[in-house]
């Protein structure tokens, strides 16, 4: 539950990071962020939150994302805004095998089915004896069996689908990890995503 995440806009409104629910509790709790509320956007310190927290009408019926201490329940934020940070974070999406596993939530793009990364191997669609390049849009992950199935072929001369066209992921800016589909909808006003 404290893995959730949260995402972390600076002074001026700009997301800047995504942090553990841990890391955004510490923070709100050391007076270092505050709780922007994802349905007006309205801010509360820690002790303000935790105030709001104890009303049904925020935690509401089964609310997953709802902690509890000895004496009291504390809502896990969506989007904390920081006190004094007002700089931006710059990552670049690293083009690595790593990451493609990661893209291909480490599924073999041919048959379908998960492996541990050190069971997958990397195809590329466009053979590079036919001049394919190592970019996000020609390597995929395979399977040690689909690779050498599908040879040095091109996935409809070898008679195998792709199961999804592999392209540069979506990333949070600036954050160097994947934007899930279903994120928290409270994020998108801060996010620029292009799918």
């Amino acid at each position: 539950m404290l893995d959730t995440r949260v995402l972390v806009l600076n002074k001026s409104w700009v997301a800047v990071n995504v942090a553990s629910a841990k890391r955004a509790l510490v923070m709100l709790y050391q007076g270092q962020a505050r709780v922007v509320h994802p349905a007006d956007y309205a801010i509360y310190d820690f002790e303000d939150w935790c105030d709001l927290s104890q009303l049904d009408i925020v935690t509401g019926n089964g609310n997953p994302r709802v902690i509890h201490t000895p004496a009291l329940k504390i809502v896990l934020p969506e989007i904390i805004i920081l006190s004094m940070f007002n700089g931006f974070i710059r990552r670049e999406v690293q083009f690595s095998r790593r990451n493609i596993f990661v893209r291909d939530q480490h599924r073999c793009q041919y048959c379908g089915k998960r492996f541990a990364k050190n069971e997958l191997s990397l195809d590329h669609v466009i053979p590079r004896s036919r001049g394919g390049r190592e970019t996000w849009d020609n390597l995929v992950s395979a399977c040690l069996h689909c690779n050498v199935k599908k040879g040095n072929r091109t996935p409809e001369e070898a008679n195998m689908r792709l199961i999804h066209k592999p392209r540069k992921p979506v990333w949070l800016p600036r954050f160097g990890s994947p934007l899930e589909k279903d994120e928290m909808h409270s994020w998108k006003r801060f996010l620029k995503t292009h799918r």
